[in-house]
């Protein structure tokens, strides 16, 4: 399997299928930059329409050989598609076109690979890898036909080398979740021992790349990396975060970003990192206001929230990336509500940057921490309405 790794510093085309669906990435402009962010150089692009996936090629045989041909002429050693194939479209392809053939999930899974730092994170991006590899075995490799079996060599009497992988593939998934297990059993005592201290605790969540760490970091004063890609941060942070009128202690979490069409073996494995926003008392709902389809980014969130349990938590917008906007788009007032399902949610604009907004937020979450009767003593100010930026 290791020979199909893609190489860092490997030239690949980019393809995307528009089936009709809302929100098509015509640019292919997110693929692009999880390709960039994998190590990898997009060389072409290539966007064609179908009604249906062809069940052998994804993309029918003419459009395959274009691929194909595309692909010599620029000299790429790989094929990325923006949709999940199927293991057997993957086989036919890179049989049809002489290169590697990947697809979004995979190219996640690198990154996610790549990124991931502590103990936690490396089980979780693990267990994803395995359990999408193991999808990857039937019939995927010729090698793998050839039967095994007799004395002195691994598996059973006549058992082939697919069935071998499997096991092998199947145990190690077992053993990765039993460690997972024990790490999400301490995160729990983490958990529970910030709720005997009465701890008002607040997760950050949104789109990847809509600044979050940034903004934890603002807020904190802490060095949580933060840089201008996807997935700049995988693994969960958690500091105590000072509110001059807050009168109990307050812990800010900062988790990993979502996206279009998270590979569902991801949000699985992540449960444990994820599980801050389930437990969370608040969640800050950062979006990069400056990203023209931060609209469609943000129905992707509430999706993956409502997919982990989270979506009943209280939520609080920060419109984030402030000093990218246009002076024209710049709203009138830097706190107001906003529709989301029928129910208005708080928001605030804020630059994570500049700092502009950042003390408005600080207040409001000083505000938000108070005990509810507490809360009840200290008349909140009404929120100054405006009409949403375009």
């Amino acid at each position: 399997m290791s020979e199909l790794i893609p190489r860092k510093d490997g030239a690949v085309v980019l393809v995307g299928v528009d089936f009709g669906l809302p929100h098509f990435d015509g640019e292919l402009e997110e693929l692009g930059l999880l390709a960039q962010t994998a190590g990898l150089e997009p060389v072409a692009r290539l966007v064609c329409k179908r009604r249906a996936p062809d069940a052998a090629l994804f993309v029918g045989s003419g459009k395959a050989e274009e691929i194909r041909e595309l692909a010599e002429l620029h000299r790429a050693s790989e094929v990325i598609f923006d949709q999940a194939l199927s293991p057997a479209q993957q086989r036919n392809l890179e049989r049809q076109l002489g290169v590697a053939v990947y697809d979004r999930t995979f190219l996640i899974l690198e990154i996610f690979a790549q990124r991931a730092r502590s103990h936690e994170g490396k089980l979780q991006v693990e267990l994803a890898r395995l359990q999408y590899l193991s999808t990857r075995l039937v019939r995927r490799w010729s090698h793998l036909e050839r039967q095994r079996g007799g004395i002195g060599t691994r598996g059973g009497p006549g058992e082939t080398q697919i069935e071998l992988d499997r096991r092998m593939i199947g145990e190690s998934i077992k053993r990765t979740r039993e460690r997972l297990v024990k790490v999400q059993r301490q995160r729990g005592t983490q958990r529970r021992q910030r709720e005997r201290r009465d701890t008002f605790n607040i997760s950050l969540v949104g789109y990847t790349n809509a600044g979050k760490s940034s903004l934890f970091n603002a807020l904190v004063k802490a060095r949580a990396y933060a840089a201008d890609q996807l997935f700049a941060t995988l693994d969960t942070t958690t500091r105590h975060l000072y509110l001059g009128d807050a009168t109990r202690k307050v812990s800010i979490s900062d988790t990993v970003g979502f996206i279009r069409e998270l590979p569902h073996g991801l949000v699985d494995a992540f449960k444990a990192t994820l599980q801050e926003a389930v437990d969370a008392d608040l969640l800050l709902h950062v979006v990069d206001v400056s990203n023209p389809h931060h609209p469609e980014q943000m129905a992707e969130v509430q999706a993956v929230l409502k997919e982990i349990g989270a979506d009943t938590v209280p939520q609080l917008l920060v419109f984030n990336k402030l000093d990218a906007l246009e002076s024209t788009r710049k709203p009138l007032h830097l706190s107001d509500e906003m529709d989301i399902d029928g129910v208005q949610v708080p928001r605030i604009f804020v630059s994570a940057h500049t700092g502009e907004g950042v003390p408005a937020l600080r207040a409001e979450l000083a505000q938000r921490s108070r005990p509810a009767d507490e809360s009840a003593m200290t008349p909140e100010p009404a929120p100054e309405l405006h009409e949403a930026p375009h």
